[in-house]
């Protein structure tokens, strides 16, 4: 759906390149510094996506009072970790492409790549630290978040890559709904809206508000690509690799749960093959499919989001912004079609 939110993405989402880009531009008068760390991580800051992540926490900024320039250092820092989360998880997945290009690890290798993440890392707390517009008490609030949100969603990569590092498949919907909130919707919702509502002067019901908003609608983003990897676009690459690659999803834990005895072990046997045959694709969609489970998936990133528009609905918040967040929990599970 084709609403506020995306028009706002639009027309924003190049908004931060220059700053972003400044991060690595003529930092080094070292020409092998500026080919192995700089450069590499400017390319890949450039490939941008929507930029959904420091946008919102900008709007969040906007939605309290202040002004989205303000929030820029604290976007900029969520910015760089998703760059960085993004770098490091591709390595541990073995990923192909990101966004259209080469993943960083395959144009320059591994070691190279792991330590340009790194440097993304660094850049989460010196960009808020070498702000000069925010005052020290602020600065030390918001870098206390960016602290929380890195060790959350470390402890969800953590669950994700222990599960298959130990063929676990014993993991129920309560376990998945806690590596997810965990991995996704601290970054993706929950800490980018505090922090600009921090920035922005906001008083701790506004500021609770937008996190506890945040975090609804980040795991409904989680949950809405779990099915977008099942039945979204057939000629995208990485459709269903989910299933190939045996990931632990809403969709899969929960017909794992359900399915009868017969079904569960015929889906183990795929989930557990590393197959991309289509038959064997198809087959266990049909299963998830038959185990209610597709269903069930969708029916909870709707109450999520049913859950966050309630709870938006009764803060105080600057009226054109409050409708893009509304707008926005809705564009968050209607990228399915």
């Amino acid at each position: 759906m084709d609403g506020l939110f995306a028009t706002f993405l639009r027309e924003h989402a190049g908004d931060l390149d220059a700053y972003l880009g400044s991060f690595f531009c003529d930092q080094t008068d070292n020409a092998d510094v500026e080919t192995y760390l700089y450069a590499p991580l400017k390319r890949y800051s450039d490939n941008a996506g929507k930029r959904h992540r420091p946008l919102i926490c900008m709007l969040a900024c906007r939605a309290v009072g202040g002004s989205m320039e303000h929030a820029r250092s604290a976007a900029a820092a969520i910015e760089h970790f998703q760059s960085a989360a993004l770098i490091h998880d591709d390595i541990a997945d073995n990923g192909q492409l990101r966004r259209g290009k080469p993943c960083l690890h395959i144009t320059e290798g591994e070691g190279l790549a792991i330590n340009c993440g790194d440097l993304d890392l660094t850049l989460v707390f010196s960009s808020v630290l070498r702000d000069p517009a925010l005052d020290d008490a602020v600065k030390l609030r918001v870098l206390g978040e960016l602290s929380d949100m890195t060790v959350r969603t470390i402890e969800g990569q953590a669950l994700d890559l222990g599960w298959v590092r130990d063929g676990r498949f014993d993991i129920g919907v309560a376990d998945y709904l806690a590596m997810a909130s965990r991995k996704t919707a601290y970054y993706s919702g929950a800490i980018p809206l505090a922090c600009g509502a921090i920035i922005g002067g906001g008083d701790e019901t506004q500021i609770e508000g937008l996190r506890a908003f945040g975090m609804d609608t980040g795991l409904a983003f989680q949950i809405q690509d779990d099915l977008l990897n099942l039945l979204g676009d057939p000629t995208e690459k990485d459709f269903r690799t989910d299933i190939t690659e045996g990931k632990r999803t809403l969709i899969a834990v929960h017909a794992l749960e359900t399915a009868a005895e017969a079904q569960r072990a015929e889906l183990l046997k795929i989930l557990t093959s590393g197959s991309s045959e289509r038959e064997d694709l198809d087959r266990a969609v049909a299963i998830f499919e038959a185990t209610g489970s597709l269903d069930f998936a969708r029916t909870y990133a709707h109450d999520l989001t049913e859950r966050a528009k309630a709870g938006l609905a009764s803060l105080d918040l600057e009226a054109e912004a409050k409708e893009l967040f509304s707008s926005m929990a809705d564009f968050f599970v209607d990228r399915l079609k």
